[in-house]
């Protein structure tokens, strides 16, 4: 199946909200439907496992993994470099598949990996001296402490949710959230239509 399907080409048609955002979703079709056809044809080429309860469940989860995996690169690379959240949501990507790729190798070769905690724990550790420092810094007794403490934390959860916003500045944060939203929006968008599309055809 080629992308010059004719499925595909009215797929990539759509309904374009204008702009850059329509360039950022039909990028983001083709890329997708690539990856998928990739998938599908991985999928034939793989032994049938056991129909066991289990199997068919660890099956299932990794087929998630898969397509969500696809579907945010997919839109990362339709979005380019331009923006915080692409560049690290693609590394992030990258270094998964790497450690994966290290894990399949380990077990190939009967080698575990040790994973460095010490490392992972004292950067964590880190971090919330770093938290508590800030906090303590902006406690002096004014009456626009309260909701500067709700401001400091609002914007932690934000730098959890956006790729990469663990180092933005606050500005930065709000303007890659915005653009990181209306990208959620137009994946899922595109995600129903495929999903539609191929169920009534």
């Amino acid at each position: 199946m080629s992308m010059n399907n004719p499925k595909q080409r009215l797929l990539l048609s759509g309904n374009p909200s204008g702009g850059g955002s329509s360039c950022i979703k039909s990028r983001f079709t083709r890329g997708f439907l690539r990856a998928l056809i990739k998938m599908k044809k991985q999928n034939y080429n793989q032994p049938t496992s056991s129909s066991s309860s289990s199997s068919s469940r660890r099956e299932m989860f990794r087929r998630y993994r898969r397509v969500k995996i696809a579907a945010d690169k997919s839109m990362a690379v339709a979005v380019g470099s331009t923006r915080l959240w692409s560049r690290a949501m693609l590394s992030r990507i990258r270094h998964h598949q790497h450690q994966t790729w290290r894990y399949h190798r380990s077990t190939f070769n009967h080698q575990p990996i040790k994973v460095k905690r010490l490392v992972i724990e004292k950067k964590k550790k880190k971090k919330k001296k770093k938290k508590k420092l800030m906090i303590k810094k902006e406690e002096d007794g004014s009456d626009d402490h309260h909701h500067h403490r709700r401001g400091l934390r609002d914007a932690g959860e934000l730098r959890k949710l956006v790729p990469g916003g663990e180092g933005m500045d606050i500005c930065s944060l709000l303007d890659e959230t915005a653009h990181y939203i209306k990208c959620l929006v137009t994946q899922v968008q595109v995600m129903k239509s495929i999903d539609r599309f191929y169920s009534i055809n």
